[in-house]
């Protein structure tokens, strides 16, 4: 059996003397008429307000929940992302990672795609490692739309109970899985940058930066399955590709209910890139607030274009109206690892540092040789970078062009 808390106001012992007030530490409690009220939506249940109380007129309750059999889930899950067909590199990442974690549980790896045409991507996830591989096809799912993915995968996941699913933490990824979280009541943790098992209670031990990077948090959901997380593009290396490799396909067909939507995709709108996607990028170069405009950032994508690099951009940069969010790397951006990352004018926050930290080899451009950035370069350039870069562009054109 489990427990589960709530809290309340006994009013005939309350005399609003706002002691519990001053003790809240998330402000949940106002006092009304000489009556404390506790706004539960604020309310973290941490007991410091019926701790502070001397009349006793908070109390703290305690309800018995039944526990979940947890023995009959079994299985690491990766939901594998497609786009026209073509699997996401972010679902080889997770397979990699899926394969050392169902090592560790003694259990199988198995791939979950949805989509319409995809014999040859059930190959390729053959290939990556998948011991098993969920086919969903229906023209009806050939995009990704919230509800007709959400009902199919909470129906497969009732069905073969996983213990554990991994997902990318991209667009599709966080639209998609916080809907599953909700409707099987699992927990979820997002944006995670490792994990691991507690081999002895089977636990998926999930990292993720917390406080705005300034710690890393390990998070576990010991009585709730599947296990649910997603991860960051760009944090786990991809699976080795085994050709020889055969994985059990199971195909699995829904009515036409499960497949309805409330929207209809009229068109989709690829953005047009002068440059290389920043995700896949082995090269990026990006600008930060130092830069001072947009129209500043045309050094930048030179540096770029002679690298055959991608354009990247800090927060304050995109926030700015400078470059557009899809180039901003940082903790709510995207996670990069390349293997040459050029800052140029970004001073080093640890939300950007987040993003680009794993990256093989940092150039730092900066006229502040105090600025944090600095700490994690692997070479620094203390200087103008309205001189610096275009020398570097043209230096590189130079020898590159030979």
């Amino acid at each position: 059996m489990g427990n589960s808390e709530s809290i309340k106001v006994i009013l005939e012992k309350c005399t609003g003397c706002k002691l519990c007030v001053r003790a809240c530490p998330f402000g949940a409690i106002e006092v009304s008429n000489k009556k404390a009220i506790i706004d539960l939506s604020k309310c973290n249940l941490c007991g410091a307000c019926a701790d502070s109380c001397k009349f006793e007129a908070i109390v703290l309750e305690k309800s018995i929940l039944e526990k979940k059999d947890l023995s009959a889930y079994k299985d690491v899950w990766v939901f594998c992302e497609q786009k026209k067909g073509k699997i996401q590199t972010i679902a080889f990442e997770l397979l990699g990672e899926g394969k050392r974690l169902a090592k560790k549980l003694g259990v199988k790896l198995c791939a979950v795609i949805l989509g319409d045409g995809l014999s040859s991507s059930a190959e390729e996830l053959s290939s990556r490692g998948a011991d098993k591989i969920y086919l969903i096809e229906a023209q009806q799912l050939k995009s990704y739309q919230d509800e007709p993915y959400t009902n199919i995968l909470v129906e497969l996941i009732k069905e073969y109970k996983p213990e554990v699913i991994l997902c990318g933490a991209t667009t599709i990824g966080r639209s998609l899985i916080s809907r599953v979280a909700v409707r099987i009541d699992a927990g979820l943790t997002a944006d995670c940058t490792g994990l691991d098992i507690d081999e002895e209670k089977r636990l998926l031990l999930q990292t993720r930066p917390a406080f705005g990077g300034n710690i890393m948090a390990t998070i576990i959901t010991p009585n709730h399955r599947p296990q649910m997380a997603t991860v960051r593009h760009k944090v786990m290396k991809e699976a080795d590709v085994d050709r020889s490799k055969r994985a059990e396909v199971i195909k699995k067909n829904y009515p036409d209910n499960f497949l309805k939507s409330r929207t209809k995709i009229l068109d989709i709108v690829e953005e047009i890139e002068e440059t290389i996607n920043l995700a896949e990028a082995d090269i990026i170069v990006s600008g930060g607030r130092g830069v001072g405009g947009g129209e500043n950032f045309s050094i930048i994508k030179e540096l770029a274009k002679a690298l055959g690099g991608a354009v990247g951009a800090s927060r304050s940069a995109v926030d700015a109206g400078w470059m557009p969010y899809s180039h901003q790397v940082g903790q709510t951006g995207k996670t990069v690892c390349p293997k040459l990352y050029i800052a140029c004018g970004i001073s080093g926050q640890i939300q950007h540092l987040i993003g680009m930290q794993s990256s093989k080899v940092i150039v730092a451009v900066n006229k502040d040789p105090d600025a944090p950035i600095f700490k994690v370069a692997t070479y620094g350039i203390v200087g103008d970078l309205f001189e610096v870069v275009p020398a570097l562009a043209k230096e590189f054109r130079t020898i590159l062009n030979k």
